[in-house]
């Protein structure tokens, strides 16, 4: 789930959807506008993910501190 396997693609994985999220982090963004830009870059390759599986990365990437939420809007960790 959190890793690739032989049953879960990269894309499918937290680790991928991750990386994904972090990608259009290049701005502090809220929650609503970065799943609406998750969901249309899925949409062109037609593989969309649940919501659940979105927050799922956020919970992981806040986990291991690549992201913080800072007035209201969540932005890539300022590194230490």
């Amino acid at each position: 789930m959190i890793l690739p396997s032989k049953h879960v693609p990269v894309e499918r994985s937290l680790l991928g959807l991750g990386a994904d999220v972090l990608s259009h982090l290049s701005e502090p963004k809220t929650t609503s506008r970065l799943w609406d830009e998750i969901r249309a870059s899925e949409h062109a390759t037609k593989k969309p993910v649940p919501y659940d599986w979105f927050i799922l990365a956020l919970s992981f990437l806040y986990t291991i501190d690549a992201i913080e939420f800072h007035k209201g809007r969540i932005r890539r960790s300022v590194a230490q």
